[in-house]
């Protein structure tokens, strides 16, 4: 039931006016913004679809960045172990016509100094940067320089020359998120991608009466092994061998000592995390050294990296050792090529993924625009031709008013 009064007619006018306006006003701010939905309430359902819609956008744009970047640091890797397996190459050349017992003494002397050069190439190589300035083959210390040369005297030179080449980084790994739980890993550990043969460690001590006191936690290679209160030399080399490592455990069937051997080129990273396992077995000292250089003092190593292939051969060559030169060097250097010929072929295969992924975040980033368009685009042809209405409709609801209200003060003062 609706009261008559005289302020009826106004009270209708004015609100509908206010209604008239306020759709008004919320035609003129979609257009403005280019976006159908303006508040929660005008559509709920759209709007939830085009949150979930858009966050997801971000996520795939996300991901279209991160493989492309992966991509850029492994273009970048590939062209220092390119440029690194040329210079083993050449060492290679020459240790062959080094071999070949038909020079002399000087002639094998000049032939040292240019490995020695391509020596320091393989270094500087090693010590790469990238863009960013981070360090391409330190692991995930990008910014220590990889790796650290010691200079010294070598018999038949009368200028110090490298004697070792000692890795600063660690063999953490990036992993990269290239798709909704999805992860590429970016491994630049320096002593896998300069290795040059399997490396083995023989414990110095007799293991066989050996049981662990406690429960502890040793890391070989990078991967953390449990041993329980109990476990002897067998149980632990057990456990080794099935972490996943790639290290291969051992016992020596005289001396009773542990011995680890690597599956691939890499130098063994062994450390004790909790508990003093891999001390009490003779293989690292105590907790206090750092890996890779931790080894007990007593443990025998054999394999060596690029760098020390080269060194050996390069003293060879200044000592007149023809003999070495055509077996342990020339093999050692084999190997060394061989491993980074297997390291630039992962690298390339792993750009490979990196763009595969690139490209299906760009295909599917299209997909999704295309989701969030149809739930929140306007649509332009419908909101001008409502905006049309709705201001034609106002004007003509002003007109009317007008006419309806036309007397004024003035009308009164006659």
């Amino acid at each position: 039931m609706q009261r008559i009064s005289s302020q009826m007619n106004n009270n209708n006018t004015q609100s509908s006016l206010r209604l008239q306006e306020s759709r008004l006003n919320r035609a003129n701010n979609q257009i403005g913004s280019q976006h159908r939905i303006q508040q929660l309430r005008d559509d709920p359902i759209a709007a939830g679809h085009l949150v979930r819609y858009q966050s997801y956008l971000g996520r795939v744009n996300q991901f279209e960045k991160n493989a492309l970047t992966l991509s850029d640091q492994f273009t970048v890797r590939e062209g220092y172990m390119t440029d690194s397996l040329e210079i083993m190459q050449r060492v290679r050349e020459l240790a062959v016509t080094g071999a070949n017992g038909i020079y002399t003494k000087e002639d094998m002397s000049n032939m040292a100094t240019e490995v020695d050069e391509l020596l320091k190439q393989l270094v500087q190589n090693a010590n790469a940067v990238s863009a960013d300035g981070n360090s391409i083959f330190a692991g995930t210390n990008t910014k220590a320089t990889a790796f650290d040369i010691e200079m010294g005297n070598v018999e038949g030179s009368g200028v110090p020359l490298i004697q070792n080449v000692r890795y600063n980084g660690n063999i953490d790994v990036n992993r990269v998120e290239v798709d909704e739980g999805k992860y590429l890993v970016n491994d630049n550990a320096g002593i896998k991608t300069f290795w040059a043969e399997n490396q083995q460690v023989f414990g110095s001590r007799d293991a066989s009466q050996w049981q662990a006191s406690s429960d502890t936690v040793i890391s070989v290679d990078g991967v953390k092994v449990e041993i329980k209160q109990g476990d002897n030399v067998y149980a632990v080399a057990a456990k080794i061998n099935n972490s996943g490592a790639a290290v291969k455990a051992t016992i020596d069937p005289v001396r009773n000592a542990l011995n680890f051997e690597t599956t691939d080129a890499r130098q063994l990273w062994l450390q004790d995390i909790s508990g003093s396992t891999l001390e009490e077995l003779g293989v690292i000292k105590d907790a206090s050294q750092l890996p890779p250089y931790n080894l007990a003092t007593g443990a025998r190593v054999s394999g060596g990296s690029m760098f020390d292939t080269v060194i050996a051969f390069r003293n060879a060559l200044l000592a007149g050792d023809q003999e070495s030169i055509g077996g342990r060097v020339l093999g050692a250097l084999d190997k060394g090529i061989d491993s980074l010929v297997t390291r630039i072929a992962k690298s390339g295969s792993e750009y490979e993924r990196a763009q595969l992924n690139a490209t299906r975040s760009s295909k599917l980033a299209l997909d999704v625009t295309s989701m969030v368009s149809r739930e929140g685009d306007l649509d332009f042809t419908k909101a001008i031709t409502d905006l049309k209405m709705l201001d034609y409709t106002n004007q003509a609801t002003l007109s009317q008013a007008g006419k309806m209200y036309s007397s004024t003060l003035l009308n009164y003062m006659r």
